[in-house]
Order: C-alpha cells, then structure tokens, then sequence
C-alpha cells in the first residue's frame, strides 16, 4: 500500500492530484489518506507522529511524506527504508525520528531522478509520489545510498516534550512516548498538573488529565471537553514531566 502523510488540508486539490499520480503510476495499489491535517509547514512536530503512526503499518507500505516549507530550494528529495517500510519525502527532518528508532536498519537514499516537468512548489506531486509508485511497484529507488548521519534531524532527540498535534475533538498530543514516563508522572501543561489516567470515562466530565493514546503517545485531554481550549495549549507548546522524585 502507499500511505499520504500531508499538511495539504483536508480541502484544495493537492491530494487529489498526487492520487491521480499514484492511481496512473500505481495501478491497482491501495492509497491510504493517514493524515492531511499535520502542523502546517512545520516538519519537526509531524516526524514525532510518522514515527508513532508508522508501526501500525505492515511491512513493505511505501509513505510519501510531504511537510515541505522548503520545497523547490536546495533542500534534498530522500527515500528512506527503516523497519521494513519504505518512506519519500524532503530531508528536513521529517523522517528522521522513524529513522533514529530503527537505527539497525536505516537506509538511506538521495533521490536523483527528476520527472522530465518539475515544478518549483509542488515536488509532492511531481516528484515523490512518482518514486513512492516506483518502490511500490517493486523496483529500485531511483537514487544513490546516503549516511544516515547526513540527514536532517539525525540529531533530534528521540522523544520531544512539546505539543505536536491538535486531533479534531482538543486533545493534545505530546512528542513524548508514554512508555517512556513514570506510571506516576505527572503531566504540567498550560500551568495545569495533571495527573495518569487509563482512558476518558475515568475522569469526571470536564477533567483535565493525560493518557497513552493508542498510538503510545502521551496526550493531554479533557473528559467530554477540549484540552486545547480548556488549557490554552497550541502546536509547540512546551510540557513539563514531574515525577516522585521531583521535575525534569
């Protein structure tokens, strides 16, 4: 399957156009819309939710990645194969936490190709949906091996104590594992403690409080209300983790 991880927005024409390439390039492969809502123009926040979203994915899925506020500079077009999984877009960062947690196997690749019409501001059409149909349809992909240390982002840290999406009902997700924290933790967000809970109805209805998602995230949510408007918290916003043993 090719699976689009876009901030193109859920209106406008870019993701039917990339469809169109892929549906002439890749027929008869599934196209998967996993997310067109990302942070607009902002490739850190989205590297954090590919590599949470990424693993729910069998082996062999081909995404194209397209949060590219560089797009037509001198910024590189990269494929990266990690985890079994194939992924195309801009070297700006946003694939390099999926490359970090599978650091065993991480290939890289600078694409080289170029479609014989490229326009200067949309190489998500022209440029790397043609390649994620090529890898989809089993062949090579059409570049040279890179370092993994070249890439952008390779020295991102692997979880990131910020906000990094606003889903459509307010809840907040962090850029934090939740395996990662304390099952006493406590969340500080919008100069709010709030403390674990297993899932919504454990709370009383307006409660803020944080939970694993179901994707391992950390998120910060409010029974039956928003946490984004109930507690101020925006995309980049900083989270504070607290523990027994005091804040870090």
């Amino acid at each position: 399957m090719i699976v689009l991880f876009t901030d193109f927005g859920p209106g406008g024409p870019y993701t039917g156009q990339m469809k169109a390439v892929l549906a002439r390039e890749a027929p008869g492969i599934p196209v998967i819309d996993l997310a067109d809502d990302l942070p607009a123009c902002d490739p850190e926040p989205a590297a954090y939710l590919l590599a949470a979203f990424a693993p729910a994915f069998p082996t062999g899925a081909v995404f194209v990645c397209v949060v590219d506020p560089g797009v037509g500079s001198e910024r590189a077009p990269v494929a990266l194969n990690a985890g079994g999984r194939w992924y195309v877009g801009p070297d700006n960062g946003l694939l390099a936490i999926v490359a970090r947690r599978s650091s065993d196997d991480a290939r890289w690749f600078a694409i080289t190709w170029r479609p014989p019409t490229l326009s200067a501001s949309f190489h998500g059409r022209d440029l790397f949906a043609p390649v994620a149909a090529q890898i989809a349809r089993g062949e090579a992909v059409p570049g040279t091996a890179i370092e993994s240390g070249a890439a952008v982002g390779a020295d991102w840290p692997e979880d990131r104590a910020v906000i990094v999406y606003i889903d459509p009902y307010g809840n907040a997700m962090t850029g934090i594992r939740a395996d990662r924290l304390a099952e006493d933790a406590v969340v500080v967000a919008g100069a709010r403690r709030l403390g674990r809970l297993r899932t919504f109805s454990d709370a009383a209805p307006g409660a803020a409080f944080w939970y694993e998602n179901a994707n391992g995230l950390a998120e910060i949510a409010v029974n039956r209300g928003r946490a984004d408007r109930a507690l101020g918290l925006k995309v980049g916003a900083p989270v504070g983790i607290e523990t027994a043993g005091g804040a870090r």
